[in-house]
């Protein structure tokens, strides 16, 4: 799939698995942090930034890895799902990564307001930090990489004209200011 339309088959193929992923993943996450948990009592809620991970570290080597690794691997797929779904090829790679960790940071804040009102769910500040941490190495390890093989597989003359496309395209018009009436 190299030349004409081929391609283009493939760029929407490719965001509408990324997009289908992408929803179910957010699925399972939401099921995963926003069910109500039945226990005998709840902790405080961490606000303190690095507290909690602190606190995961005295427990042991393994527990604590146990423990940072979930919350780094929760939204850890979003740092491909969401490059994918957006289905650009040729993108700055700074770029691409402060918007999917942004968007990653964003949805991991959403989820820790959303538990303030389910039963049996705490607000941590230290899963926020790891989410959006597991975000980032993911888009890092992965994307940067998977475009360039993308790319080096494409056809040179349509990464050109979508380079071309990108290009800006002028200084904004402007209106002539208009008098305000007294």
């Amino acid at each position: 799939m190299r030349h004409g339309s081929g391609g283009r088959v493939a760029a929407i193929r490719f965001r509408a698995a990324g997009g289908f992923l992408l929803v179910a993943h957010l699925l399972l996450v939401g099921w995963i942090t926003l069910r109500p948990l039945d226990v005998p009592w709840v902790s405080a809620a961490n606000l303190r930034p690095l507290a909690g991970i602190k606190a995961d570290l005295a427990l042991g080597g393994l527990q604590a890895a146990r423990r940072i690794g979930e919350a780094l691997l929760l939204l850890a797929p979003l740092g491909v799902l969401l490059p994918l779904a957006g289905g650009r090829l040729v993108v700055s790679p700074w770029g691409s990564l402060v918007r999917t960790v942004a968007a990653g940071a964003l949805l991991s804040l959403g989820i820790e307001l959303l538990q303030t009102g389910v039963p049996g769910q705490v607000v941590d500040i230290d899963s926020l930090l790891l989410n959006t941490l597991g975000v980032a190495l993911a888009h890092v390890a992965v994307v940067p990489a998977a475009r360039a093989r993308l790319r080096r597989h494409d056809d040179p003359r349509r990464v050109t004209a979508l380079l071309r496309e990108e290009a800006p395209q002028g200084s904004t018009p402007t209106i002539p200011r208009v008098g305000i009436a007294p």
